[in-house]
């Protein structure tokens, strides 16, 4: 056990340099610090490579991962799911579906890729932006690199309307509640809802913050949703309890727990701050160990249509969003 400890130690290092470095790029370029740290890994691994002796502590990427998933369930609780109200969470059930649907039916019958990674973008897309790609990813067992692949689209998305949705918002004078219901419904990360929507007013920062937590719940029930489903097909339609089990994605029960945890006030505020800085170095650690899955050679042969396809299914909601808060709300 520990020789097997210590086989880790060299890549674990590693990792740590690459979050560490990672994140001071982003202070001092001012680019998303986890789209720096999936590059740093794919920079790595297509240049000098990964020698040996780091491999067995660059591959602990998805216990980081899990781990953040997990934590990310004491930032939400019932409560901020009731407080948004019957017509806002309304309005999200149907941007979530859409924008799940319009991505499945593009990614296989436009782009022509595989299913789980027709899902892994439809999970970003639709629910919670990275977190979503890392836990349908594991519930669905998908490839190391589509999971970077689509990890790095949604944090282009992201780089895009977190500078758009500002000046949308400011060219068409959007009342504060409004603004921030759109931005938490059709957004994808929640770092830049919360941003954009403070930017345009306190009010529209606490609506974009409540409607985007309320939409980070569902990471749970789609995670199992999906991973049911591939379990499903997997057993040639049949399925069982056993089965369902051995499928299911154990990080996604933690998250619920600490949800649940959260809801009856386990957590202080001091709490959660701490969480919510923990959570962003396990981040910034697993995709350092996700970008070292990159390979160049495999990414041309994606091609660039899978990140299309998701920047068409997010203008499309994020029009008919607007369109729709502007009318009920």
């Amino acid at each position: 056990m520990v020789a097997g400890r210590r086989k880790v130690v060299p890549g674990l290092v590693l990792l740590c340099l690459g979050a560490l470095l990672a994140r001071s790029l982003s202070v001092l370029i001012g680019i998303n610090e986890l789209l720096l740290a999936i590059a740093l890994g794919a920079v790595l691994v297509n240049t000098v490579g990964i020698p040996e002796r780091f491999r067995h502590g660059t591959a602990t990427y998805n216990i980081w991962l899990a781990a953040g998933i997990v934590l990310l369930g004491s930032s939400l609780t019932v409560g901020m799911i009731i407080e948004v109200g019957a017509t806002v969470l309304l309005l999200l059930v149907a941007a979530v579906t859409l924008t799940l649907v319009t991505v499945e039916v593009l990614a296989r019958n436009v782009a022509g890729v595989t299913d789980r990674f027709g899902s892994l973008l439809a999970a970003g897309a639709g629910i919670c932006g990275v977190s979503a790609v890392a836990a349908v990813g594991g519930a669905v067992r998908a490839k190391e690199m589509h999971i970077a692949y689509a990890a790095g689209v949604v944090l282009l998305v992201d780089a895009v309307t977190i500078v758009v949705y500002p000046i949308v918002g400011a060219v068409l004078d959007l009342p504060d509640v409004v603004f921030g219901v759109w931005a938490g419904v059709s957004m994808l990360s929640t770092g830049p809802v919360v941003a954009v929507g403070f930017a345009h007013s306190e009010v529209a920062g606490q609506w974009a913050t409540i409607t985007k937590l309320a939409r980070n719940a569902l990471i749970g029930v789609v995670a199992l949703g999906y991973a049911s489903y591939y379990a499903r097909r997997g057993a040639g339609g049949s399925t069982s309890v056993r089965m369902l089990w051995e499928n299911f994605p154990k990080f996604v029960l933690g998250f619920l727990v600490l949800v649940g945890l959260a809801s009856l006030g386990a957590f202080s505020p001091a709490q959660q701050d701490m969480i919510s800085t923990v959570v962003d170095w396990l981040f910034l650690l697993a995709f350092v160990g996700l970008g070292t899955q990159i390979r160049t050679a495999e990414l041309r042969a994606t091609g660039i249509t899978p990140a299309l396809i998701v920047f068409a299914a997010v203008l499309l909601v994020s029009v008919l969003s607007l369109a729709a808060a502007l009318v009920v709300l």
